[in-house]
Parts: C-alpha cells; structure tokens; sequence
C-alpha cells in the first residue's frame, strides 16, 4: 500500500489509487504523447479506489490529501514537458513545405515560446527537489520496521503549500494562451504574497523568464539585432505590427516596395520598430521601454553606416593621407568648404567602440546574475545603455555630420536669414511674379532669377547652397540651386494637384500662383535621422510665410518708388510750364490719401517683420544654439529642436486660424493696393476705396486679438507686448480698434480722388 502510495506520489496510477479522468474514458490511454497533448486539469482527479473497504475515513481523508500532490506533480510534468519540446524545430526543418502545413493545421493553437520553455525549466527543478523528497521517503520506510503514514506526511508538507499556487499558474496560462512578457507580468504579481516559500519558488521561475527578457535586451541594446522568433518580446517590428493590425497583402506588398526604395536604416529609425504594449510588463515602465527602444534603434545605426558615409569616410582618410602640399593646396582652394567635417579622433575608429559593447555586456550580466529583480536597477541599466547610445550618435550626427552648419543653413534660407540674396530674387523675378504662373514652366522661369541672386550674393562663398532647391508644388520641376545644374523630378511630385503639406490642394494658393513657392533641402546620412520630412515641411511652411510677407514689403516700397520717381520726373519735365505744373500738383493732392494708407500698410507690415525676424527667430536661434553647446545627448538635441520650431510656429501666429488668416488677408490686400497705384492710367477708385476700406477692418482686428489677454499675458509669445507696443506707440491703433468695436461707421471714401 505504502509503494502504491509513493507511485501515486509521482503520477502513476493503478489499482489501489486511481485517476478519475482515465476511468470515465471509454479508451484508456496507450501514448504518452497523447498524454501529454490533453488538457491540463483543472480539478484533482486521483483518488482512492472507491471499492477500498480496509481504510479507516480519516487514512482515507490523508491519502486522498497525499494523492493530491501526485496530481499536481504530473500536471505540472506535463506541462513542463510539452512546454520543453522542440520536435518543431525538427520538423520544420525536415519536413517539406505540405508536411510542414498539415502540421501547422494539426497543432492549430500550439505556438513555440521560449518565455514557457524558460518557465518549464524552472518547474523542472522543483519537481526535482520533489522527487528527491519523495525518494528519501522511501528509503526511511524501508529502514523503519514500523512504517507509518505519519513520515509521508512530514515529509511532504512544504509542497502543500507550493504545488496547488503553481498549479493553478499553469493552468491559467494554458487557459488564457499567456505568453512572453505578460508570463512575465504575471509571475511579477504573484510574487508578492506572504509565504516564504512559495515567494521564493516564483521568484525562481521569475529569474527564469527574466533570462530570455535579458537575452533579447542583450541583443537587441548591444548588438541592434530583435531575436523575437514567436512574437514575444515587447519590441517588435513595424512588419510584425502590421499582421496584428491586419493589413491586406496588398497593402503589405506596397509597403515593402516603398521601404525597399529608402536606406534601410532610416526607415529602421523613423518606422522600424514600435512598443508592443501587450508584451510590456506592467514593471516596465513606458519611459523604460521608449529608452530600449531608442537605445537599439541607435546601436543599429551606428553599427551599420549607410554605404555613402562609409565611401566619404573613406575618401577624406585618403586625402588627409596626401602630400602636406598637396593638403595645403586643397585646404587653399577649398578653405571655407570644411565638408566632411570628421573629427580627427573619429577617423579610423568604430562609430560604436568595443569598449562600449563590453561596458553594456557587464551590465546586463550583472542583471542576469542578482537572484532578485530590482527595479531601480534595471532602470538604472537602461539609463545607463541609453545614454552610451545616445552620445555616440551625438557624436556622429552634431561632430563628424556638422549638424550646427546645416541648421545654420537652414536658418539662412529657410528663415530667410540671408536676407541680401532673398531681396535680390524678388527684385529679379518681380516682373515675373506680376503675371499668373504659368503650369509648365512656372518654375524653370524661376530659375534665371534665382541663380541670379546667388551670383550677385552667394557665389561660390556658402557651401550649403547646393543642397538648397527651389519647387512650385503644384507643378512638378524642381529648380535646381547649383549654376548649370538641370531641373530634376522629384518623387512624389508627378504634376498632380495632390493635397500639399498646409492639408490644402495645390491648386488652391491662399493669395496668388506664386504664393506656393517652397525650398527643398537635400540632407545625407545620417542627417536625415535629424531632419525628418516632417520637419523639413514645418521649415517649408514658415519659409513660404516669411517669404510672402518680405515680398509684400518689397512691393510697398517699390510702389512708392516708382511713383515718386515719375512725379519727379513729370515735375522736372513741366516746371516751366505753369498750366501743367499745377496739374501735376492736382494730381498729388488726388493721391496724398494714398499714400497715408500705404504708408499704414508699410508700417504694419515692417513691424510684424521686425518682430518675427528679431524677436522671434533671433531670440529662439539663441536659445537652441546654447542647447546645442551645452547637450550631448542625441535624443535630448531632437526635443530641442523640435521645441525650437514649434516656438517659431507658434509666436508667429502660424497655428492661430483666425490670426493667419487675417494676416494672409492683409497681405493680399497690400499686394492689390500696390499694383492699383502704379496703373496710374487706369485707377480704380471703388477698388481703392474697398482695399482701405478692408485693410482697416483686419489692421483693427489683429491688434485686437493680439492684445488680449489670452495672447498678450500667456508665455506663447513673450515678445509680444513688445511688438504691440511699436504698433500703438502714439495709441492710434487702439484708438482705432475701440472705433470699430463700439462706434458703427459709414464706409470711408477718398473725396480727393473725385476732384
């Protein structure tokens, strides 16, 4: 009876002590696969043979309390078993392509993962202590001349306490189908609890799990490799994303071309890879995950350069190499081109120093080897890797690409910094912005104007000017910026009139044809990791902005010039003539109204320069440049500069609907007024009268919007007050506004021009 006892003890049945669940079975089981296949029990189902009369009830109630072990011993076998098979692994690679399909079928709901397998081990060397337990049993009640049911008892009592919890646990893993990081989460939960030993037991199989996590951390952090065969890591690639969020092979296939046709890094960097949240502990924080993420993410560029770095690397070694006269003539003829600016230091050595793959190694085995998760220090380790990550790329982007001479360059054309060579097209191509485009050759026609400019202003001097261009959206050719350099097409402008970057249709322009003008900036690796096509589209939308209002600026003043120049030529011509010469004086009093509008309008317009130019972008171009000197953090230079340009959206008014639109309004308006004057053979009076009419009503509404509080008293534009206070010096625009608000009057007319 005892042998028969410790055989149940160890998951054999038989006659004295049976298992319920093969004695309801019409077919008895003959395979042990096939046992190992049927589902985990939920409920213990050995028990004693009911037709056993010789047991007292409370020997009947102990056994049936020892037995009970027995069950759980071979479930939890079980599940250790099928949980530790790797005869997929074999047919996988055996069987052809039909065997491996029919067996997919067959095991439809059986998925590998390594998180199980890691579990089962664990499990595996508790029931091994178990079994060592039950065997010393044994061979005390062979010793023992008397053998009580007592020793059994005593010897087996800890595990009364450790197998119902863990089974339990596998069951509501084969139940729920748990697997990977949330086997993770939920061993992490059940830690907690107030017996010693079981505690120790799941932090046991915790440190197990933990294992695999550490693996892919490893190889993901140090090496820039995702090792995530079965789906289970909390990483995953965008492919990966887009089978769970079921996308159409369709879709998938278009998705793969397009990547194919970009460096596999960036779109590795921008799109690659994204937090799976259902694979993240609940340990894990989200801003833990976001630094492994970015922390592999930049492994992966750093060790694996795009191929025309590597080439230009290699070509600046060679002429460092040369003849120190031959440098020196290099250096002579090229002094002001300092592309490739590699550091000394950098040349010759990895952009990811082994030195760096050691240091991140020792950490992460130090994790593998503490018994105890601590949270602090794995965080601390993530820290630690992230920031190593983040400085080597740093180095790469901000030292050895010159980061800070493309922002510069950026800031010259994209905020029209070189203000010199912007005047200068705009005087060049003004006749040529006076006529609608024209839809095929509006931005050849650019050209001449544009490389004009850069002749009589730029040269040969800036050597960033080449990767500037010139485009009309909604046409199709790009210009190029370097001299005898032809219009290339660019992907994703076909000459369609598609939806632009402001989210309206190129062929709506808010003021004219020419109002679509935009830069294009050509940016290599590994620059493009920085300067994302979303921020290159927030550059183009405040260069469009600055450059409407810089022409309108330019069109008052022309205005002005070419019409005082012809009154002095007509009074010059006619100044012996009284007749005549009184009629020129007629005519500049018919026109003195005129002028004080237009002068309004420059005045306006001149101030709200002033303040963008100055306030705004010399101010925040401040800012970001002591940012850039003082981080050496890659991640932390990208906010920055993101904050840097959202400031400049934001304290000119770009994201303000109402006050945008008020001032394309004006804008328009200025360029309508300018272009009526100067038809001095044919002035529209009414067309005047309307244009004053509506440039009053929208000057008075933006002073009126910006001087509330809700602008004027925020930290939106903090140089704000001070721009209002150049437009209201004498309180004439708050006089004005009050006008318009309180006082209903009639339309202004210009009774000079009647006379």
């Amino acid at each position: 009876m005892l042998h028969e006892l410790l055989l149940a003890l160890l998951g054999y049945t038989g006659d004295l002590i049976i298992d319920e669940r093969d004695h309801h079975r019409s077919l008895p089981l003959s395979d042990s696969d096939s046992d190992s296949d049927s589902p985990i029990s939920e409920e213990c189902t050995f028990k004693i043979a009911p037709d056993l009369s010789i047991l007292q009830p409370s020997e009947r109630d102990i056994i049936e309390r020892l037995v009970s072990l027995g069950f759980y011993y071979r479930e939890l076998d079980r599940f250790a078993t099928k949980s530790r098979d790797l005869s997929w692994i074999r047919s996988g690679t055996t069987d052809g392509p039909v065997q491996r399909t029919s067996q997919l079928l067959k095991e439809k709901g059986k998925k590998p993962s390594v998180y199980r397998r890691a579990i089962a081990n664990g499990i595996v060397e508790i029931l091994s202590v178990y079994r060592s337990a039950v065997l010393h049993i044994e061979q005390i009640l062979l010793s023992d001349p008397t053998p009580i049911l007592a020793t059994v008892t005593q010897g087996l009592n800890k595990f009364f306490m450790l197998f119902p919890p863990l089974h339990e646990l596998i069951v509501e893993i084969e139940r729920d189908d748990i697997r990977g990081g949330q086997i993770l989460n939920l061993l992490y939960k059940r830690c907690h609890c107030g017996v010693p030993e079981l505690q120790a037991c799941i932090q046991r199989l915790l440190w197990h799990g933990h294992q695999v996590m550490y693996q892919q951390l490893a190889s993901w952090m140090v090496y820039g490799i995702l090792q995530d065969q079965h789906g289970e890591f909390f990483i995953r690639r965008q492919e990966d994303m887009d089978v769970v969020n079921n996308l159409s092979p369709q879709e998938m296939i278009g998705k793969s071309e397009r990547t194919s046709l970009d460096d596999e890094s960036l779109s590795d960097w921008h799109l690659g890879f994204h937090i799976f949240l259902d694979m993240l502990p609940d340990y894990i924080h989200m801003r833990v995950a976001e630094s492994i993420v970015f922390a592999g993410k930049a492994v992966r560029v750093l060790r694996n350069p795009s191929p025309a770095f590597r080439s230009q690397n290699d070509s600046f070694q060679q002429q460092m190499s040369k003849g120190s006269c031959k440098g020196q003539g290099f250096i002579g003829r090229f002094g002001l081109l300092k592309e490739p600016s590699f550091d000394t230091k950098m040349v010759g050595e990895e952009l990811f120093p082994q030195s760096e793959t050691d240091k991140i190694n020792a950490m992460l085995q130090e994790l593998k080897e503490s018994s105890e998760f601590h949270k602090r220090s794995f965080e601390y380790a993530v820290d630690s890797v992230r920031s190593i990550a983040a400085s080597h790329l740093w180095q790469l982007v901000v030292v050895s690409a010159d980061l800070n001479g493309h922002l510069k360059a950026l800031k010259d054309y994209f905020l029209l910094a070189k203000g010199d060579f912007f005047q200068c097209f705009l005087e060049e191509s003004r006749q040529l912005m006076r006529l609608p485009p024209r839809q095929s050759t509006a931005e050849a026609d650019l050209m001449v104007p544009f490389q004009l400019a850069a002749l009589k202003t730029i040269g040969d001097e800036d050597k960033y000017f080449s990767r500037v261009s010139l485009r009309m959206p909604s046409f199709g050719i790009n210009v190029a910026s370097s001299q005898g350099e032809l219009p290339k097409v660019r992907a994703g402008y076909d000459g369609s009139f598609s939806v632009n970057s402001h989210g309206m249709a190129s062929s709506e322009l808010s003021t004219d044809g020419w109002d679509g003008i935009a830069l294009e900036y050509s940016v290599d690796w590994p620059l493009q990791l920085f300067f994302t096509q979303e921020i290159l589209s927030k550059y183009r939308r405040v260069f469009q902005y600055l450059l409407r209002l810089k022409r309108t600026q330019m069109e008052l003043e022309k205005s002005w010039a070419s019409v005082m120049h012809q009154d002095h030529t007509d009074f010059v011509k006619h100044r012996h003539d009284r007749m005549k010469c009184s009629v020129t004086q007629q005519r500049r009093l018919r026109f003195r109204p005129m002028w004080r509008v237009r002068e309004h309008m420059a005045f306006l317009i001149r101030n709200l320069q002033f303040y963008i130019q100055v306030d705004v972008i010399e101010s925040q171009w401040n800012v970001l440049q002591a940012h850039v000197k003082d981080s050496h953090d890659f991640s932390e230079l990208v906010e920055f500069h993101q904050e840097y340009l959202s400031a400049l959206i934001s304290q000119s008014f770009l994201d303000i609907g109402s006050v945008s639109r008020i001032l394309d309004s004006i804008m328009k308006l200025c360029l309508q007024f300018c272009w009526n004057i100067e038809n001095e053979s044919d002035v529209n009076t009414l067309q005047l009268e309307r244009i004053t009419e509506e440039f009053n009503k929208k000057s008075n509404s933006l002073y009126t919007i910006l001087r509330s509080s809700r602008l004027a008293g925020s930290q939106r534009a903090p140089f704000l007050r001070r721009f209002l206070l150049r437009l209201n010096f004498n309180s004439f625009f708050e006089t004005n506004a009050i006008g318009v608000l309180n006082v209903v009057r009639s339309r202004p007319t210009l009774p000079e021009l009647h006379q």
